[in-house]
């Protein structure tokens, strides 16, 4: 072997070994991050979770504050052995009125000067065939007043093809004084990510991945937007303070949504653009971090 062809075999391995250690290094913080864990396989409380596993539905603000119920399986929503990303599939297949929710007390502590969290999941659904018409959320995180800071994930109301949506919302009087509809204000003055050239279909699964980072400390917080694992915008700019009270902040699933979620994970912190592709290309989910 002679000089050169050793020198760039050692590059090679050199490069080849640095990528493992830096997958490495991704999964073990992603490990370390993670809160929370729901598969979907057996059923509808979370495999793992530094809160309460129980998933729960409420129909209306008065059942909410009341502290909902259990979630049971029946038409709101399902569960589908072997239809999953991985192994089995929630399938929400009416648009019924129970809203499904983790409260993310040790899942997504709410802080008052800088909060940060991620949430990725897998979708499989075609938005213009199987939604019905008007606003459809498959995540929101919502506090004790949409007007005081909403988070979520949507499909529009009326267009052809439908939009998908990241949005962090602040304190109304930041982002809409003037209390003007949401379809009023231009798409480039409302503080979202809007996306029409996604891949969603009744035959291939889509991850999405959101993240919020320093909400509460004005325009130094962000939000990002992740699909399969690459980045499809950014939120900056904004003044992204809110104005909940910790106790009442929940993760809710499925409003007005028809299709299929699976493998649905929640982190402490935004993760990295590295992290979320290691996370995107897990082979057997997120069950492989645990």
């Amino acid at each position: 072997m002679n000089t050169i062809t050793f020198i760039w075999l050692s590059i090679g391995f050199l490069a080849g070994f640095s990528v493992v250690l830096a997958e490495d290094g991704n999964r073990e913080s992603l490990r370390r991050s993670l809160t929370h864990h729901a598969s979907f396989d057996q059923g509808l409380t979370a495999d793992f979770s530094r809160g309460n596993p129980t998933l729960r539905a409420y129909v209306d603000g008065a059942d909410r504050l009341a502290g909902g119920v259990k979630a049971a399986l029946g038409e709101a929503a399902s569960i589908v052995e072997g239809a999953g990303r991985f192994g089995g599939a929630l399938h929400r297949n009416s648009t019924r009125p129970e809203k499904l929710y983790y409260h993310t007390r040790g899942i997504l502590d709410y802080n008052h000067d800088s909060w940060s969290g991620s949430v990725s999941l897998w979708l499989r659904l075609s938005p213009d065939e199987d939604l019905e018409p008007g606003y459809c959320d498959p995540v929101m995180l919502i506090g004790s007043s949409g007007k005081q800071g909403f988070i979520f994930l949507e499909w529009s109301a009326d267009h052809t093809p439908r939009k998908f949506r990241y949005a962090v919302r602040p304190k109304n009087e930041i982002w809409n004084p003037h209390g003007l509809g949401w379809e009023e204000i231009p798409a480039d003055e409302r503080p979202m990510v809007e996306v029409t050239d996604t891949s969603f279909s009744r035959d291939r699964w889509t991850h999405v991945v959101f993240t919020f980072d320093k909400v509460n400390r004005g325009k130094a917080a962000e939000g990002r937007l992740y699909i399969d694992g690459k980045l499809k915008g950014r939120i900056a700019g904004w003044d992204l303070t809110f104005g909940w009270t910790d106790r009442d902040v929940l993760l809710v699933l499925g409003t007005n949504y028809i299709g299929f979620m699976d493998d649905l994970a929640v982190f402490d912190r935004a993760l990295t653009d590295g992290e979320v592709r290691e996370l995107h290309g897990l082979s057997g989910g997120v069950e492989g971090l645990r």
